[in-house]
């Protein structure tokens, strides 16, 4: 899968399944950049991975002499060096609180996304199932004041989000529809984007 066809000096070496990966794809979508994606399975890494990445993890990208590998670091980076169109508010509280977002997604959500997608303990795949469907519906009134997240503009913080709710029928969640009907337009609005549609891997078209 590849953002743009043509061949770049930018590789970014993708777990199709993963949602940390999928954010940056999203954003990459989103800037149209030439990128050439590598869908990388787990299991079965290249050798050169482990020679770019001292963590030999997933997502990595490589941009010329520049190798990244932590998935928030790539997306400001990206923003910066694409700035149009810009994914992050211009205004710095604004910027900082976008910030915050991101940081709270990663450590409030993310981790119960990490558990349920690991599939290794039944009792706590059902504690993070529960908490992701409570604390979705929780939120799902703020989708009424505005069209992203806390935000009138796309957001590196919806590219996470989108990654996330993408994968609530994978993470075995069922959302209820009258009490979160905002968050289900909000949905909506992600995954309609060009770019979302764009950064869709194999496996994660097969998610819905």
């Amino acid at each position: 899968m590849g953002v743009v066809a043509k061949r770049s000096s930018m590789t970014f070496y993708s777990n199709g399944e993963d949602h940390y990966s999928h954010r940056v794809r999203i954003v990459l979508a989103e800037k149209g950049v030439a990128v050439d994606i590598l869908d990388i399975n787990p299991a079965n890494k290249p050798e050169e991975l482990a020679e770019l990445n001292p963590y030999n993890s997933l997502p990595t990208l490589v941009d010329r002499e520049l190798v990244l590998y932590a998935s928030n670091i790539m997306m400001e980076y990206l923003d910066e060096r694409f700035p149009h169109p810009p994914l992050l508010p211009v205004y710095p509280v604004a910027r900082a609180e976008s910030r915050l977002w991101v940081y709270r997604i990663d450590n409030e959500w993310s981790p119960l996304v990490d558990t349920i997608m690991a599939g290794e303990d039944a009792k706590a795949i059902d504690a993070a199932r529960k908490r992701l469907k409570e604390d979705f519906t929780a939120i799902a009134p703020i989708f009424a004041e505005k069209p992203y997240f806390m935000s009138d503009e796309f957001s590196l913080t919806d590219c996470c989000m989108a990654a996330i709710l993408w994968r609530l029928p994978r993470l075995g969640i069922e959302l209820p529809e009258k009490s979160t009907r905002y968050l289900q337009e909000y949905m909506g609005r992600l995954f309609e984007r060009d770019s979302f549609r764009e950064s869709l891997s194999e496996t994660e078209r097969e998610m819905r």
